[in-house]
């Protein structure tokens, strides 16, 4: 085994086409002409230390022989202690291949974040979240991702093992398919943000499946982080019942994005910020491989998490992530301020409102909130459809239902994500019916604001709601079910709401 210390001075400062990042000496082995034994290794070790207000990402070149098998990467960090408040160090891994590390180009073969501390990839298999394929020869960039530093400085460790033989045989992967059997034109229950081990999740693709099942849904997208390896693990999961879309959840220092139902095998890069103005791109290139864009949770508090990329790209937003708490409040009233400022510039263009778990792991509870969409069918395209149409609603469980409509005129009738064309001075009845939402209080939501509040509901959780009111006086109508207050005059956390009925023509 051979150490090298990298010497930070001696680095080289680089433009990847967004933020900077820095380049390190190279990682070097045996070259051919030494004629390595098959089946034998090489390890070569690196220490170095980054400084606080280090770049992004930081890569470190490996410049690897032919007659490769395997890669092999462990790495390690410190983790000095910190004063309150300050973030302590945060290191996250992953690697290119010899087609290099050029923002959105080829060359990504797998990320890990810091979710482990060593992963490895040859032609037949590869650690959870890397890219199984071959060792060719050239100079790989291990990638790290300097997430937080700590004043001190965050000193690593990395070890690189190659082992040398003939690869392995490739096996190609099997994507679950575009469609399952459904129950023709019909509301289907789903949850599009999800981690398994194939990003820092804890659960199996088969473990998510049956957790999947258990909470009544009947589709499901995966969103591991900036990465697409495991699109090919879910094909085994997906069946008559449940449809798996393949996604992938991309981790920006300004915000995450979820990319909702790609084509399979479509990665999409993460390694920009906001003031980059690079995020243009990758939303067409999500839409390209046939996929929604998707800001989720825009207000959390983790650092990087808040939406910082505006909503211009948005096909929707995940408005509720997980268990209902504050900062899914604020995106909530954000969504709904978006939605009065579109109604008094008299625009028709809107963008709906989704749920989704967030899960990775116990207790993390699948399903929880879900998103229920009406489709024509259970198929991957009658799906976005129904979410990029706004003909959604989100619920904490599959024991919540809503129906929700508004009709006037003539006969008219609108449902949820629709337009009632009716004059502006006609009136209009908004109906609700809710199950499954015991002692839980309604509320109508306008242009104007909460214009009803009614309940709470019975103990058996059912209960219909109608209000009268005319397009002059509301634009749009949505509606809130929520439980009780727990610190009046806050209101109780979400039990369910819907996107908008719009009203006038």
């Amino acid at each position: 085994m051979c150490d090298d210390t990298h010497d930070i001075g001696r680095r080289a400062l680089f433009v990847t086409g967004s933020a900077a990042a820095l380049t390190l000496g190279s990682v070097s082995f045996s070259s051919a002409a030494t004629g390595p034994a098959p089946g034998s290794r090489e390890s070569r070790t690196v220490r170095g230390t980054l400084p606080t207000g280090s770049p992004d990402f930081v890569y470190v070149p490996v410049a690897v022989p032919p007659g490769v098998r395997e890669l092999r990467v462990a790495y390690a960090y410190d983790r000095p202690p910190v004063p309150a408040g300050t973030p302590g160090n945060a290191l996250d891994i992953g690697v290119f291949d010899e087609r290099g590390t050029e923002l959105g180009g080829e060359g990504f073969r797998g990320w890990s974040g810091g979710a482990r501390t060593e992963f490895f990839l040859r032609a037949d298999e590869a650690t959870p979240g890397y890219v199984a394929g071959p060792v060719r020869e050239g100079t790989w960039h291990l990638a790290l991702g300097p997430y937080t530093v700590a004043p001190q400085g965050l000193t690593y460790e990395i070890t690189v093992t190659l082992t040398y033989g003939e690869p392995g045989a490739a096996v190609p992967p099997v994507y679950p398919p575009e469609r399952a059997a459904g129950r023709g034109r019909a509301w289907y229950r789903g949850d599009c943000h999800l981690h398994s081990w194939y990003s820092d999740g804890r659960r199996t693709p088969a473990e998510i499946g049956a957790l999947a099942r258990a909470a009544g849904l009947d589709f499901l997208n995966t969103s591991e982080h900036n990465t697409h390896a495991g699109h090919g693990a879910w094909a085994e999961v997906a069946g008559d019942d449940l449809l798996v879309l393949l996604g992938e959840e991309i981790t920006t220092r300004t915000g995450h994005v979820l990319a909702v139902g790609t084509d399979p095998g479509t990665f999409v890069d993460w390694r920009y910020r906001a003031r980059d103005n690079r995020f243009g791109r990758f939303a067409r290139r999500i839409r390209r491989a046939g996929g929604l864009v998707v800001p989720a949770h825009p207000h959390a508090t983790c650092i990087g998490c808040g939406w910082r990329f505006g909503f211009g790209e948005a096909d929707a937003v995940e408005v509720w992530n997980g268990p209902y708490t504050p900062d899914d409040e604020v995106a909530l009233a954000d969504w709904d301020a978006m939605l009065a400022a579109g109604a008094r510039e008299g625009r028709r263009d809107w963008i709906p409102a989704m749920g989704s778990s967030d899960a990775h792991r116990d207790p993390d509870v699948v399903g929880l909130p879900q998103t229920v969409v009406w489709a024509r069918d259970l198929t991957r395209e009658a799906v976005q459809e129904g979410i990029g149409s706004g003909r959604s609603y989100v619920a904490e469980s599959r024991h919540v239902t809503l129906a929700f409509s508004a009709t006037g005129g003539r006969g008219g009738h609108a449902g949820i994500g629709e337009r009632l064309e009716v004059d502006r001075d006609a009136p209009v009845t908004v109906r609700l019916e809710v199950t499954g939402a015991p002692r839980c209080t309604v509320r109508l939501v306008t242009d104007q604001g909460v214009l009803l509040t009614s309940g709470p509901l019975p103990g058996s959780g059912e209960g219909v709601v109608e209000w009268r009111t005319t397009p002059a006086y509301a634009a749009y109508v949505r509606a809130e079910v929520r439980h009780e207050a727990t610190a009046p005059p806050l209101p109780g956390a979400l039990a369910a709401f819907t996107n908008p009925v719009f009203l006038g023509r």
